[in-house]
């Protein structure tokens, strides 16, 4: 069996873990990715395989659906996909892994900044870091889940809406990742396996969320990432 497959059950579990808390699955898929794959095809793969797993997530949940704050969203996305889509472009990919490993640590330990306000400008920056930054980090949903928790601090509201919004975003970005270059033809076999697998996993997640409590999984979660954020650093430099 190929080594990328590997990444099919990781993306089960992911999408899962999403399910259960609205963040941290990306995070974590993101992380496992580098040494699995050619490092053009990560960003991008994990892009259709999140926009799969957000999009189940929010249909499975569609009675929470805040279909206000879509229209807002898709407009900072739009303009966070033009911007992002210019600086990847330039990047040498070499680096890529330590890049996004040193971003996923900043992501991870520095205090989320807070967007002004709670109205539909603060929905539209949210799209432009969302997919601005997303193009460059991969996986930047926890800031996105903090914002919407201002607005309706329930735990499925923010669940199911956390996936409306990311969904817009990995659409722009899907659409910039086409633009650029990228061709995902020769990938479809295992982006099949990865789609199938978070869609269970965001089944699973919903049928598990009103069973788990709302514990605190942020430290646990925060030391498993810096691990697998510290190795995406140093591969590079071992492959050097």
């Amino acid at each position: 069996m190929p080594v990328e497959y590997l990444l099919v059950p990781i993306a089960f579990l992911t999408s899962t873990l999403t399910g259960v808390i609205g963040m941290g699955g990306g995070v974590l898929l993101l992380a496992c990715m580098p040494g699995l794959l050619p490092v053009a095809a990560i960003f991008p793969l994990h892009a259709a395989t999140q926009l799969a797993s957000n999009a189940t997530r929010a249909l499975f949940g569609w009675r929470e659906i805040q279909w206000s704050i879509v229209a807002p969203v898709a407009l900072g996305a739009a303009l966070g996909a033009v911007l992002g889509g210019s600086v990847y472009g330039s990047l040498n990919l070499h680096w890529l892994p330590a890049i996004v490993g040193v971003l996923i640590l900043l992501i991870t330990w520095v205090p989320l900044p807070s967007l002004p306000g709670a109205g539909r400008w603060s929905l539209v920056l949210l799209g432009l870091y969302q997919t601005g930054l997303g193009m460059l980090a991969g996986a930047t949903g926890p800031l996105g889940a903090a914002v919407l928790a201002r607005r309706n601090p329930r735990r499925d509201w923010v669940v199911v809406n956390t996936g409306v919004y990311m969904v817009i975003s990995h659409v722009f970005r899907l659409f910039a990742f086409t633009a650029i270059g990228f061709s995902f033809a020769g990938w479809w076999p295992l982006l099949l396996a990865l789609i199938t697998a978070v869609s269970v996993g965001s089944w699973v997640g919903t049928r598990l969320r009103h069973s788990v409590p709302q514990m605190d999984f942020r430290r646990w979660f925060r030391l498993l990432v810096s691990l697998l954020a510290l190795r995406m650093i140093a591969l590079p430099l071992l492959g050097d």
